[in-house]
């Protein structure tokens, strides 16, 4: 309540400083707003700026630490006893306080000590909560002030204000950033992890993925073997399924909608098809596994050939179906945005429609068909509930597209499902996956830039 109560008032004091700051500004030049270094609204944002931007400095500090800072004070204050303990002792008794805190039953009669402490975590929350409202609308009424004192005609409101916003976007960059690097480096860390238990080259290139490890000495068939080429292969074998489908359907829509349909028909087609990438995955894997896949084996059987009831060509075929819209969509927008001029100096040579097409329109639309290529094969790859509900979970290493096959993105999935133990080699294999994944995208990106600056360079 108190924190709803702050927001209200940083935004109450906030709107009143710009208009205070803004008024302050006219009436310091007499109404000769010339004479003002910068526009009034820049020193009405000025005033806002310090009337709300410590306060809420402080609310997002206070709140990222309040719980750390509390719960400290609560634990500092039971018996020592209770505190000595392990770090796995020490974060049940934490989590009992906290769930005896938010009023959530843990299932046994509380200890009195932990009930008391709970209690005291409540007190100490509602007081720094208080504490928070009172010192964050003593700083918004004294930023308001201040900043309403500076108030002059030579103040450069303009100035101030940009180099706010400028800090404001640097520090979401940085966000950005280091929220990728610490992907990154956590990713690396613990693949790094699992190839001190099991050795890189045979995850790299074994031919055999079994990640089921045994728990004892005596037990049969868990081995634990990490052979993740199957995987790869895989991988592979359903992308390259699913861009048989998507590249042709979606580049030749693309050429139609652009080239050949009339506006009105364009203006229809092209949401239509954007529809399909709105559809949940979910959904295309029920369409896979309950309508594709039976399809598949008919027809296999029909001919005389083996097919399994959950096969690599039913989970591509849909997943190509998927992937549509990032191609066609893409290639649309890139090859209407190639020049006019191009086209008419190749109609002014004689050449006919499809030739102009095939000749100047797609080779200067290459760089963007290409990025919109590697964005689906980006996607391809990363799919993972399609693949599950239509292709399997067996790691076959197999070039048979009528054959159950599995990918990395569903190994993963699977290897973190429900509670696992992250200092086992069944778990931690995962990350190794992960590792492998992102590399191959990063070289995917890679060489998709290389293409669109060679080819951009070309038709600059």
């Amino acid at each position: 309540m108190q924190i709803t109560v702050l927001l209200l008032v940083l935004v109450g004091l906030t709107a009143a400083g710009y208009y205070m700051g803004r008024a302050s500004a006219v009436r310091a030049v007499g109404g000769r707003i010339a004479a003002l270094h910068s526009v009034p609204a820049y020193y009405g944002v000025y005033v806002a700026l310090w009337a709300g931007l410590p306060a809420f400095l402080l609310f997002l500090v206070w709140g990222a630490s309040e719980n750390w800072i509390v719960m400290q004070m609560v634990l500092g204050a039971l018996p020592q006893n209770m505190t000595d303990g392990s770090e796995q002792s020490l974060s049940l008794l934490k989590a009992d306080i906290l769930n005896i805190a938010a009023g959530i039953s843990t299932g046994r009669e509380p200890d009195p000590v932990v009930l008391a402490a709970a209690e005291r975590y409540n007190m100490l929350r509602a007081l720094g909560d208080w504490m928070l409202l009172a010192i964050g609308s003593a700083l918004a009424v004294a930023g308001l002030s201040y900043a309403r004192g500076r108030i002059a005609p030579d103040l450069r409101a303009r100035n101030l204000v940009e180099r706010v916003i400028n800090v404001f976007l640097v520090g979401c960059s940085l966000v950005a950033i280091l929220t990728t690097a610490g992907i990154v480096l956590s990713l690396v860390f613990e693949a790094m992890r699992f190839f001190t238990v099991y050795p890189i080259f045979d995850f790299l290139f074994g031919l055999q993925w079994s990640p089921q490890t045994a728990i004892r000495a005596d037990q049969v068939g868990s081995s634990g073997s990490f052979g993740a080429v199957p995987l790869f292969a895989g991988t592979l074998l359903i992308t390259l399924i699913a861009m048989l489908v998507a590249v042709p359907v979606g580049l030749m829509s693309a050429i139609y909608m652009s080239e050949y349909a009339p506006p009105r028909v364009r203006a229809t087609m092209k949401p239509v098809l954007e529809i399909l990438a709105g559809i949940p995955t979910v959904v295309y894997g029920f369409f896979a596994a309950l309508t594709m896949a039976p399809f598949v084996r008919r027809l296999g059987e029909s001919m005389g050939m083996s097919v399994s009831s959950e096969s690599a060509l039913a989970a591509g075929f849909v997943m190509g179906i998927m992937i549509i819209p990032f191609v066609s969509s893409l290639s649309d927008d890139v090859i209407n945005s190639v020049p006019q001029s191009l086209r008419d100096g190749s109609y002014g040579l004689g050449a006919t429609r499809s030739e102009t097409i095939r000749q100047v329109v797609l080779p200067a639309a290459l760089p963007g068909i290409v990025a919109a290529v590697m964005l689906a094969i980006s996607r391809a790859i990363g799919e993972t509930m399609i693949v599950t509900m239509a292709a399997g979970l067996a790691a076959n290493l197999t070039a048979n597209p009528l054959q159950a096959v599995t990918t990395v993105t569903t190994q993963i999935a699977t290897l973190l499902v429900g509670d696992q133990e992250f200092d086992s080699p069944k778990t931690l294999s995962a990350f190794g996956l992960g590792l492998v994944l992102f590399v191959v995208t990063l070289s995917l990106n890679m060489i998709a830039l290389r293409v669109v600056q060679k080819y951009r360079e070309k038709y600059d």
